[in-house]
């Protein structure tokens, strides 16, 4: 399994100096987080829309799951999500982004309840990135060819403050209405002009590949129980199917139809853990035919069989 690395770092030292510059930054965003947290164990919604707090007292994983698409920031711990032949792996100095909707397998490897896992993520608004994309004063940005959908970049500077100004936000409730959309447009124009600058741009330019891509996975996501074939979406994206394929799997590193599977494995296991639907019902809400079918690739994805999995997770809920 081959590791995406972050896109560029500075020299060691020039690293070891920026880190020193950037650590009373840091310390303020692990103690906010900390007091916004406190008592909670998984995610905590706030007043600022697409704003969601983490505390993990205890690790995770390796757990399937819908990666938004979203800016993640970590205070303290780390994680690792696999999507793919990829391994994308942050922590307190770097932020992941990514710019689709993407089934991912996450992993916490490290929490306590003496030290949590600590992070925030931001869920990115398509139509809030095409207003500042078609701002006349939005500096010009270098064209690049379509990067991967998820992206690891060193976190500092200019980003850290603005992340730690959003937080500081949920103090004053009042000021929010008024600050909060400024202070997320300016986050966005921080991430439009670093690392994953071009791949936010290229989907919601009209016409580009990953904007076509972004509207299959639209597509995928609406219609992912009902039978789907390649070459319908290919046309109603204004794509051939070859191009498909290849643009998809370059953005997602996975095919049209890996990511449909992956879809409809992970809203049967909603379904059966959290609503408590049989096994045969959700696999025939999600689009399987085949029961057996349907056991192979859940085994294959989440490591035992639907039926085991469900009890396992009803006498953990139990215990707990």
């Amino acid at each position: 399994m081959s590791a995406a690395q972050p896109e560029s770092f500075p020299p060691p030292a020039a690293a070891l100096a920026l880190d020193q510059a950037f650590e009373p930054a840091r310390r303020e965003l692990l103690a906010l987080l900390q007091r916004m947290t406190a008592g909670v164990d998984g995610s905590l919604e706030t007043p600022i829309e697409g704003l969601y707090l983490h505390r993990l007292v205890q690790p995770t994983g390796p757990k399937p799951t819908m990666q938004n698409a979203a800016l993640a920031v970590i205070a303290q711990g780390s994680k690792r999500l696999f999507i793919g032949d990829d391994v994308y792996e942050y922590d307190p100095f770097h932020y992941l982004v990514s710019s689709v909707d993407l089934p991912v397998v996450a992993k916490v490897s490290v929490a306590s309840p003496d030290l949590p896992y600590l992070g925030l993520r931001l869920e990115l608004n398509p139509e809030e990135i095409t207003a500042l994309i078609s701002d006349a004063n939005l500096p010009p940005l270098a064209p690049a060819e379509a990067p991967r959908a998820l992206c690891v970049n060193p976190l500092g500077g200019a980003m850290l403050d603005v992340v730690l100004r959003m937080l500081r936000l949920l103090d004053t409730p009042r000021d929010i209405p008024i600050l909060g959309p400024m202070v997320k447009r300016e986050l966005l124009y921080r991430l439009l002009m670093n690392g994953q600058g071009a791949a936010l741009r290229l989907t919601v330019l009209q016409d580009s590949q990953l904007n076509r891509v972004a509207k299959a996975i639209r597509i995928l996501r609406d219609h992912y129980a009902k039978p789907l074939r390649v070459e319908d979406i290919a046309r109603d994206v204004h794509m051939s199917v070859s191009s498909l394929h290849h643009h998809f799997k370059q953005a997602t590193a996975m095919s049209p139809l890996q990511y449909q599977k992956q879809l409809r494995l992970q809203e049967a296991r909603r379904l059966m853990l959290t609503a408590d639907a049989g096994v045969a019902l959700a696999a025939r809400a999600v689009g399987y035919e085949s029961s057996s079918q349907f056991s192979r690739e859940y085994s294959r994805l989440f490591g035992t069989p639907p039926l085991r999995d469900k009890q396992r997770w009803k006498d953990e809920a139990l215990a707990a």
